[in-house]
């Protein structure tokens, strides 16, 4: 399955288990620098396995898996977590925030990681929760936002260091329908002022239409579909 453009994720063969379950079965894929790509399944089906291996966080059992044109799985451990830490966002169902870190140390913290001088941390972090529609909230702790204002927390977390890949797994899972509707857009919006791909895992069929190309999984295999 071809990608339209520059490839930047690329699978090749690609093939990973758990115990006797087979999860992926030689899955081939290219994915071009800038899509929006939606990743459809049920639950267990291996849409998040796919994302962490895309992520770097997990190593297929063969095949190969290429970001930029560098395998993966031929990367030593620290590298891999360089290439997490430099190049990749992640945006999680449960939000994953820091609860004794303010907003805006939340937000700042992969730009700490990455050895970002504070001063450029703190207006990048005020900048990003304008952006989301967050402008007063730097200040205030995770567990004083709703479930919406933290996922939109979560997004200026995953985007603050500006990664050229963005992986989202089933980042509206908690929210009402509305809410999820609002934050699925700011995430959309978010990457493409960026440049940054966004691929994302959902069982949700709504997203499809937001998507530049949409992946099913079944029986261990994916496919494209038309959004």
């Amino acid at each position: 399955m071809n990608a339209t453009g520059e490839s930047q994720v690329q699978l090749n063969d690609v093939c990973k288990r758990y115990g006797d379950q087979v999860v992926l079965d030689r899955t081939s894929l290219a994915i071009g620098r800038g899509q929006f790509v939606v990743i459809i399944g049920r639950s267990g089906s291996g849409k998040s396995t796919l994302l962490r291996l895309i992520g770097a966080l997990e190593s297929p059992d063969s095949g190969e898996v290429c970001f930029a044109g560098c395998d993966i799985g031929r990367m030593s451990e620290r590298e891999r977590a360089g290439l997490r830490r430099q190049t990749l966002g992640f945006v999680f169902q449960f939000f994953n925030l820091i609860p004794t870190l303010t907003v805006a140390e939340n937000i700042q913290l992969p730009l700490a990681l990455n050895e970002l001088p504070r001063a450029e941390a703190a207006r990048r972090s005020t900048a990003l929760l304008r952006e989301l529609d967050l402008p007063n909230c730097g200040h205030r702790f995770p567990e004083e936002l709703s479930g919406g204002e933290q996922q939109r927390v979560a997004i200026a977390r995953a985007v603050a260091h500006e990664p050229a890949l963005v992986l989202a797994d089933e980042p509206t899972g908690n929210l009402d329908l509305e809410t999820a509707g609002r934050v699925l857009e700011l995430l959309q919006t978010t990457c493409r002022r960026r440049g940054a791909t966004l691929v994302m895992a959902t069982h949700g069929q709504e997203v499809a239409g937001r998507a530049d190309r949409v992946l099913t999984i079944r029986d261990a295999r994916v496919e494209e579909r038309a959004p």
